[in-house]
């Protein structure tokens, strides 16, 4: 998990040496002690060692993430399906990619999640997420009556999956889709198979975000929140469901 430091970025890593050097850090800092009989010159070396490895290491960031992302990342390979649902909250790529498997005849029916309206939505001010997500689908070539809501009010991922399972009890369909983006993969299918049980096939493809790749997705800040955000979620999940 990345972990940012409470400190502003003014003052990230600039606080001098000799600030270290006494009991008492820093405010904010955390409290470094040291043998009053260990003179002070014997710790340059030890922070010199610490600063050299740490550059040392930088070098190889590139492929120690993208290793990092591979074991994270799950995927599913998309099939024929009876239909593929799009969840809340990843209007950028959800709903196109919901759309592509239509167009390429792997599914005949499009489902929406029907999420629950914030206040700016309820005013009218802002389109709720699932009719922004129909008029995208229909902006895309799928047909008005091949496009369906499920639930009603639904407010995280565990809520969809439940409303989803009650869609598939009522009409009988046998497989579903759900894409979303690579670092959401790993809760959204555990959550699934958690709801649905063994018997039935859902699929989760992970989906490239077009804001960034998985190939060097440490240089994307928002990348960075979502991989943080979906272990502290995913971990959540677990403890919860």
């Amino acid at each position: 998990m990345i972990v940012y430091s409470s400190r502003s970025p003014e003052t990230q890593g600039t606080f001098p040496i000799s600030s270290v050097l006494h009991e008492r850090a820093p405010t904010g800092t955390a409290q470094i002690r040291v043998p009053h009989h260990w003179p002070r010159y014997k710790l340059i070396p030890v922070l010199g060692l610490i600063a050299a490895l740490g550059l040392s290491a930088w070098p190889f960031r590139a492929p120690l993430l993208r290793s990092v992302a591979d074991a994270w990342i799950v995927s599913d390979r998309s099939g024929p399906a009876d239909a593929v649902a799009v969840f809340g909250g990843g209007i950028a790529d959800r709903p196109f990619a919901a759309a592509e498997y239509y167009r390429a005849g792997l599914v005949n029916k499009v489902l929406v999640s029907n999420v629950r309206l914030g206040p700016a939505e309820q005013l009218g001010v802002v389109k709720p997420d699932g009719v922004a997500n129909r008029e995208v689908l229909l902006k895309l070539g799928v047909s008005a009556g091949d496009i369906e809501f499920f639930g009603d009010g639904l407010t995280s991922t565990h809520d969809e999956a439940v409303a989803l399972h009650e869609w598939v009890e009522r009409t009988g369909a046998h497989s579903i889709i759900v894409p979303t983006e690579i670092f959401a993969a790993r809760r959204l299918r555990w959550m699934l198979k958690r709801v649905f049980g063994e018997g039935f096939t859902v699929k989760v493809p992970a989906i490239e975000s077009p804001e960034y790749q998985r190939a060097d997705w440490w240089q994307s800040e928002k990348a960075l929140l979502a991989f943080q955000n979906e272990v502290i979620k995913y971990i959540y999940y677990r403890l919860k469901y």
